[in-house]
């Protein structure tokens, strides 16, 4: 027998939950630490308890850089990461648009991580069983906290470095099966565009109130699924002149010049233009050693100390800063120096980018680490890998993305492989247009009304 639906938010009350009745909102705000209490549905924002932007301004001392280098922290979003938004928004839609109640079919969640996570941790406050399509070779607290909410696995070969496979039994199992499966396909579908693009994109623009000129010179992010950089649309309807910089594994350059290595940044996919991409709003493309992200995770985590005394960063926050980056941060961080650098800004500009989760899913890593080099690093490497990774970030492997035809070189990459799986040609080329993402974004006020028509009165 099918269930009632589970409540949760709409789109609007994810971007300002000051829009949910006062009682809902302080009975949810009072559930973040009772994880599995599906009131926690409603605290799908950025938002802390104060209905501030969750953000760290990271010392100067650490960056280098005269401009300001804005964190916003995903790491207080339930389930520990901000990949729980789209997932949530990909299932709502489900069951506003198309009548999916629990019971009906099966979640698919397509993932290296993260949104495998909260696809897993959304299905169980709501009530549907999940299965997580992801590759064998990430960090065993994936695995765990997939199994934790009850997800089951479905591991494809291989690393980060090899999601198309991922993408490809997805496909083959799941989404031609759709009788048996709901897939939330992070990839292809756009909630996750308009959850971004809507909900990202103003936490963005609040995380910078009242620091420097208040505005967003550059918007830095690594495209896992591409997702979090449909912020840069939101962003550049206000401020036209920033710019959003994609980032990507030197290890496996395939946007920068069709690379197809490894790389260790879990929680960035490659191999592929994703397809709710819109590369033409992308205006530079910048490369991270991966590498360097896991021994800035490292500093971070284990180097308080260091950063202190051998560097200057005020004590209080460089305790502030562990636990809270991951490799996938740490890149963000290095490629939003590597902006403020590119760029020449100044102290009234400020370069935001985002931590999807914090420090609690990578300890394995860091055990990894410590196999390469031989035990845990001295004081000495510490601030060496300080002074290299983020003091030392370098301007080498950049491309202007708004230059010789390189937003062109990008559309056919997603068409020469979204064709592969379906979608027709002609879809694809509209894509190239601003007016085909405005369309999707405008969506939200139609399925607004329908998600708090589908949960009833509140």
């Amino acid at each position: 027998m099918t269930r009632p639906i589970v409540s949760g938010p709409t789109y609007g009350e994810m971007r300002n939950p000051l829009l949910l009745p006062d009682a809902l909102r302080t009975a949810a705000n009072a559930a973040r630490n009772d994880e599995l209490n599906p009131i926690n549905l409603f605290n799908i924002n950025w938002k802390n308890t104060g209905n501030a932007a969750e953000k760290i301004v990271l010392p100067k001392e650490l960056t280098g850089v005269q401009a300001n280098i804005v964190l916003l922290s995903g790491r207080t979003f339930p389930s520990g990461s901000m990949k729980v938004g789209p997932a949530y928004a990909t299932l709502a839609e489900n069951e506003a648009l198309h009548h999916l109640r629990p019971g009906d079919r099966t979640v698919i969640g397509p993932s290296t991580g993260n949104f495998g996570i909260g696809t897993a941790y959304v299905s169980l406050l709501k009530g549907y069983q999940a299965i997580v399509v992801m590759p064998d070779n990430m960090s065993e607290e994936r695995y765990d906290r997939i199994e934790k909410y009850k997800g089951s696995l479905d591991l494809t070969p291989g690393t980060e470095s090899d999601v198309i496979l991922t993408l490809e039994r997805t496909h083959s199992e799941y989404v031609s099966k759709p009788e048996q499966y709901v897939t939330l396909a992070q990839f292809e579908l756009m909630p996750n565009y308009r959850f971004h693009r809507h909900v990202t994109g103003k936490a963005v623009l609040d995380a910078v109130q009242g620091i420097g000129n208040g505005r967003v010179a550059a918007f830095a992010s690594a495209p896992g699924s591409a997702g979090t950089l449909a912020a840069g649309d939101y962003i550049k309807s206000l401020y036209p002149d920033a710019r959003i910089v994609a980032l990507e594994p030197r290890e496996c350059s395939t946007l920068y010049d069709g690379g197809q290595g490894q790389h260790r940044i879990e929680g960035i996919g490659d191999k592929m233009v994703t397809l709710i991409h819109n590369v033409f709003n992308s205006d530079l493309l910048m490369l991270i050693h991966d590498e360097d992200t896991v021994r800035g995770m490292e500093v971070i985590q284990n180097g308080a100390h260091v950063l202190a005394d051998r560097l200057g960063v005020p004590s209080e926050i460089a305790q502030a800063l562990v636990g809270r980056f991951g490799p996938s941060c740490i890149c963000n961080v290095v490629g939003a120096i590597k902006t403020a650098k590119y760029l020449g800004l100044g102290p009234e500009d400020n370069v935001v980018t985002i931590a999807t989760d914090s420090y609690d899913r990578y300890p394995s890593v860091s055990q990894a680490l410590y196999g390469r080099i031989g035990g845990k690093p001295s004081d000495d490497q510490l601030e060496m890998w300080a002074k290299s990774v983020f003091l030392g970030a370098s301007l080498g492997e950049i491309i202007d993305l708004n230059r010789g035809g390189q937003h062109e070189r990008l559309q056919q990459m997603k068409a020469d492989l979204w064709t592969r799986f379906g979608y027709s040609a002609d879809y694809i080329r509209q894509m190239a247009d601003q007016s085909f993402w405005d369309a999707e974004y405008e969506k939200i006020k139609e399925i607004d009304p329908l998600i708090a028509q589908v949960r009833g009165a509140l």
